[in-house]
């Protein structure tokens, strides 16, 4: 129980890889708030976290708006008991070529990303000083956080941003115990990629396998998907690790698509 008495906050925690890590969080000993845009969905990865035995509650959220994360930490505290753990992972996909881009899509894309992390680490951050328990902060980056792709200026900006973001946490963290750090994964297949396999197709004029095999999977060293549970296995790795060692770090999970 490497999480026991702990206290998580999970944002996109409804569905995909936010899902996952709650579980395994929940497995491991910690009380979860499953925070999403999507109440019915955060309620029913709650219920499946307390029905196999573990404690979760469901918190809606708009992470863009400080009034929802602000009013979904002091739930969380005020339910829970504390926040030791976030998982900035709420996050959205668009993807066009820059010339066809809408501004108004790219404010919506690094709000939910950029805006996001921001608000919630400084939610979370009030909570976890005051407590004088130390504390995690995990970022959801990605092998974009390294590395460009076509078709997503917004998405590649905004992922490189949060390493950006990680780095200053966890130097203003550390005099109160809490690590900052970002997971890149390579490409999972959650509902976010396999919406985006057709549209880069349409966009790109290939099929969509060829997407998947000369595009997503190409320069990874055998050809496969990245899991949830690969990702899930590092969020525990950084919530759980107990020194100031590590922090500060961005660690790739991507079947060697990016090397360091």
């Amino acid at each position: 129980m490497k999480l026991k008495g702990k206290v998580a906050f999970v944002t996109g925690a409804a569905s995909g890889i936010g899902r996952r890590i709650a579980e395994v969080y929940a497995r491991e000993g910690a009380s979860i708030a499953i925070a999403d845009l999507n109440e019915t969905g955060a309620r029913a990865a709650a219920h499946n976290i307390t029905a196999n035995g573990g404690t979760a509650i469901a918190v809606a959220v708009d992470v863009t708006s400080e009034t929802h994360v602000e009013r979904a930490v002091a739930k969380t505290v005020e339910e829970l008991g504390a926040v030791d753990i976030l998982v900035s992972n709420a996050g959205i996909q668009i993807v066009k070529p820059v010339e066809q881009l809408e501004f108004e899509q790219w404010r919506k894309l690094l709000a939910i990303h950029l805006d996001g992390a921001f608000l919630t680490t400084k939610a979370c951050l009030k909570h976890m000083y005051g407590a004088k328990r130390g504390g995690s902060i995990i970022y959801m980056g990605s092998v974009h956080s390294k590395e460009a792709s076509l078709l997503k200026a917004p998405y590649v900006t905004a992922k490189h941003g949060l390493i950006g973001l990680a780095k200053v946490v966890s130097k203003e963290g550390a005099a109160h115990g809490v690590r900052a750090n970002v997971i890149c994964p390579g490409f999972v297949r959650t509902p976010l990629v396999e919406k985006q396999i057709p549209e880069q197709a349409k966009a790109l004029g290939v099929s969509e396998d060829d997407v998947v095999k000369k595009i997503l999977l190409k320069d990874t060293v055998d050809g496969e998907f990245t899991t949830v549970d690969d990702v899930a296995e590092v969020a525990l790795l950084f919530a759980a690790f107990p020194t100031n060692a590590l922090t500060g770090q961005s660690l790739v999970v991507s079947h060697g698509w990016f090397m360091q």
